[in-house]
């Protein structure tokens, strides 16, 4: 879902979000209070820019609107894998986007996560997985790895794989598995605002 468009439905009072190479960030109204937002878009991966960049939200919120509520909008194929962010220490930057999370939480922030397009592996660990609860739409993707590249990995065969992704949710891509897994707390497939409301 092009994040827009899904603003537009989660947000019915209005926001400020803009995008900034792949970086969504902003204010909105939610029932009548300001919540912060940021987000990626596109697919992004999180490389040590965006993992800065949404720190840096995460801490300046906490600093400067203490207990407001965070959403967190994740669509992200996981961490950049190039050999300039391994070199500079990505694990380590996506660790502080954790910490903050986890921060902003423990000063009494309610931080909410929803992915509205694709959450893959580490990008989506450190976002809306760290966050108090995780929600997606029904249309999105979810998964630690594809199950063409679980099957060159595991050495195991992709047939097989596909079997016991049928039993299995471990194995399974999809929102659906996620929740069964508990790493969802809900799957929002109408009134977006209203939902967003509840859970916060």
């Amino acid at each position: 879902m092009d994040w827009q468009l899904l603003t537009t439905q989660l947000f019915p009072g209005g926001h400020d979000i803009v995008e900034r190479d792949n970086f969504l960030s902003g204010t909105a109204q939610v029932d009548g209070q300001p919540v912060a937002v940021i987000g990626t878009t596109g697919h992004t991966p999180i490389g040590i820019e965006i993992a800065l960049a949404q720190a840096q939200a995460i801490l300046k919120t906490v600093q400067e609107h203490p207990g407001r509520p965070i959403l967190i909008l994740v669509d992200t194929q996981g961490q950049r894998l190039r050999h300039r962010d391994e070199m500079l220490g990505i694990n380590s930057y996506m660790a502080h986007l954790g910490k903050c999370v986890d921060l902003a939480r423990r000063q009494g922030h309610t931080v909410i996560g929803l992915v509205y397009d694709q959450a893959l592996s580490g990008g989506f660990i450190t976002s809306g997985l760290i966050a108090s609860a995780c929600y997606a739409l029904p249309q999105s993707t979810i998964r630690v790895m594809g199950l063409p590249a679980m099957a060159r990995i595991t050495k195991v065969p992709e047939e097989r794989l596909t079997e016991l992704a049928r039993d299995n949710p471990v194995f399974a891509p999809g929102p659906e598995n996620y929740l069964r897994m508990g790493g969802l707390h809900g799957i929002w497939d109408d009134d977006l605002a209203g939902q967003l409301v509840r859970a916060l």
